[in-house]
């Protein structure tokens, strides 16, 4: 499915990098990195950091030794948090597998056995949008955000308007720019949006423009979500100390993994920020980590993103993808990430860019 949003725009296809880890006794993790260009990285840079730096560190390190593993990680290379979360997402299934335990009790516990399943509003084609929403809506969801910033801002007024016509408060709207607004003239324009009552506005300016952040944030009454301005918990003290957003979110690829996601929220929580679960492009192996992480994250309460494999990508890895029902993603209940992965679709798909 086409996407346009305001960081850029993809269409046709997208690249994933998949990683299974085998221990010695046979037991097997998978792990998934998702970068986009725009946003993290490209998914030939996370093979590589996966087949040449990280791989000597990884072979040979006890599994259960997550935490160890990722500082030695991050010693041996900058940056690449996609392939880093790649590889503890592999370890927890592997642990999880061996305890017979969901990755979600290996993190604390579920204070949640389901997540508000939010539906980007994103396809050029604003009348087959409609139409989605009609559909799902009959099957339970509830939240829609629509992407906004790329159109002229009165194509976006009016789609808003329409959307509110059509389904009124039987929808919890959102709004997100995804960096489109420049700081001058980007009030005037949100507070057009305020008319349309969304429950957040996320990111409407570019990432480094923290003080015009904090200025929205003021002088709006709708929350401001930070998304690419928070990529991990050092971020989210400098939007705390700045009072530069309202809400944040927290994606496995930005910050690195399900410990860091974890790190992330327990700053967000004594400021009072609640998180949003976001998403790049990722397939159900990852997405099913970000299940099992949310439902072990109290914190994180405005729902997630995790529709990619049910309404946009066509075709995935795993046998049967973490189900959703009533508009909520079910949070998976058997060891490990709680999937089976189809030996078979990635003999189909995958391309090896590399020998090792």
């Amino acid at each position: 499915m086409a996407r346009r949003q305001g960081v850029g725009d993809v269409g046709g296809t997208v690249k994933r990098v998949l990683l299974r880890l085998t221990t010695r006794e046979g037991v097997v993790g998978w792990g998934e990195a998702a970068p986009w260009e725009v946003f993290t990285g490209t998914a030939e840079g996370a093979f590589a950091a996966l087949d040449r730096t990280l791989r000597p560190l990884i072979l040979g390190h006890p599994a259960r030794r997550i935490r160890a593993l990722a500082a030695g990680l991050d010693r041996a290379l900058v940056g690449h948090t996609d392939a880093k979360a790649a590889v503890e997402m592999a370890l927890f299934d592997i642990v999880g597998h061996a305890a017979g335990l969901p990755v979600a009790d290996l993190l604390g516990g579920r204070v949640r056995d389901a997540i508000p399943l939010s539906f980007s509003i994103a396809d050029p084609d604003f009348d087959a949008d409609l139409a989605r929403m009609r559909a799902m809506t009959a099957q339970g969801h509830r939240l829609f955000k629509v992407k906004t910033g790329v159109r002229p801002h009165a194509e976006d007024v009016a789609h808003l308007a329409a959307i509110r016509s059509e389904f009124g408060d039987g929808v919890d709207l959102r709004v997100d720019y995804n960096q489109a607004l420049a700081p001058f003239g980007a009030l005037a324009r949100l507070r057009d949006v305020e008319a349309f009552r969304p429950t957040f506005i996320e990111q409407p300016v570019p990432r480094r423009h923290l003080d015009a952040l904090a200025a929205l944030t003021a002088a709006l009454d709708t929350p401001i979500l930070a998304d690419e301005s928070c990529f991990d918990a050092a971020d989210v003290m400098e939007v705390v100390r700045r009072q530069a957003a309202d809400a944040v979110s927290v994606k496995l690829m930005k910050c690195g993994g399900m410990l860091r996601a974890q790190a992330l929220m327990a700053i967000a929580d004594t400021a009072g920020l609640p998180g949003y679960g976001g998403t790049l492009w990722e397939g159900g192996i990852a997405l099913a980590a970000g299940t099992q992480m949310i439902a072990a994250t109290p914190g994180i309460t405005l729902g997630c993103e995790f529709y990619m494999p049910h309404h946009v990508l066509t075709e995935d890895v795993l046998e049967a993808p973490v189900p959703v029902r009533d508009g909520a993603v079910v949070v998976p209940d058997g060891p490990g990430l709680g999937i089976r992965v189809s030996e078979a679709a990635i003999r189909q798909n995958a391309r090896i860019l590399a020998e090792a």
